[in-house]
């Protein structure tokens, strides 16, 4: 159990590889399946430098029962969806994006903001990489064996209006079908993010560039947003849904958002 980053990154490096433990609201569902059996565990739930939460940077062991107080409003509006009040007291938006599901919650909202995620290391000190480079397929990203994830770095513009959403099969304590962000600027901007219709966070580029364009987007520029949304992702279908139902909610989610977003 480390008591400091500098402790951290020190085990790590004596361990490359080893399993990061945070809230383990993750991580222990696999132990307690057998789906995983780490030889070795780090525990950065006492190291105090990745708690801290900024106007610019949220460590990566900021809590999400503290994210949903925040004034970061799609990013609170996701962390309530999280879990149970329990899971939300333990688990970390580093935890997110450590274990970079496609379903994780708070993963569209970095994506949506062009956040950097920072990572650390004891022989390579610290280093910021883009989300787009981070996340690289299911359960995968470019994280090193001696590196920890240190924080989510934001930029300095944030959005004037800001949304997310998700759907699931039931209405609390559930993992997405779809999830969505949608930001605006007064300048008319536009950014969407998707979870659970890749293998990694997605923006809807071609959809953003589209509706940034209309100062008060009609209602046909609303219709045509929500189908280039659709026609841009790319969902499987499993247990939990089809990929013809994450294509069709991912672009009415978007425009419901959108709309919330025009509407404030």
């Amino acid at each position: 159990m480390a008591h400091g980053l500098d402790e951290a990154l020190a085990a790590r490096d004596a361990a490359p590889g080893s399993e990061l433990l945070a809230g383990g609201t993750d991580l222990m569902v696999e132990v307690n399946l057998a789906h995983h059996r780490p030889s070795s565990v780090i525990s950065l739930r006492h190291v105090p430098e990745l708690r801290v939460l900024e106007s610019r940077r949220i460590g990566s062991g900021v809590t999400w029962a503290t994210l949903e107080r925040s004034d970061l409003r799609a990013l609170a509006q996701a962390a309530r969806t999280v879990g149970s009040p329990q899971i939300r007291a333990a688990g970390t938006l580093g935890g997110n994006i450590g274990t970079a599901s496609p379903a994780g919650d708070g993963l569209p909202w970095l994506a949506a903001l062009d956040a950097d995620i920072e990572v650390a290391s004891k022989s390579g000190g610290t280093r910021l990489v883009p989300w787009s480079d981070f996340f690289t397929g299911v359960k995968r990203t470019s994280l090193a064996d001696d590196e920890i994830v240190t924080a989510a770095v934001l930029p300095d513009h944030m959005p004037d209006q800001q949304e997310f959403a998700k759907i699931g099969p039931r209405n609390a304590m559930v993992i997405s079908v779809v999830s969505a962000v949608v930001m605006r600027w007064d300048d008319g901007t536009t950014r969407v993010a998707l979870g659970s219709v890749a293998p990694t966070p997605l923006r809807a580029r071609q959809a953003e560039e589209m509706i940034s364009a209309e100062a008060n987007p009609s209602d046909a520029a609303l219709a045509e947003f929500a189908k280039m949304v659709a026609a841009e992702v790319r969902p499987i279908t499993d247990h939990r849904a089809t990929a013809e139902y994450r294509r069709h909610s991912a672009g009415v989610l978007a425009r419901r958002l959108l709309e919330r977003c025009l509407a404030a």
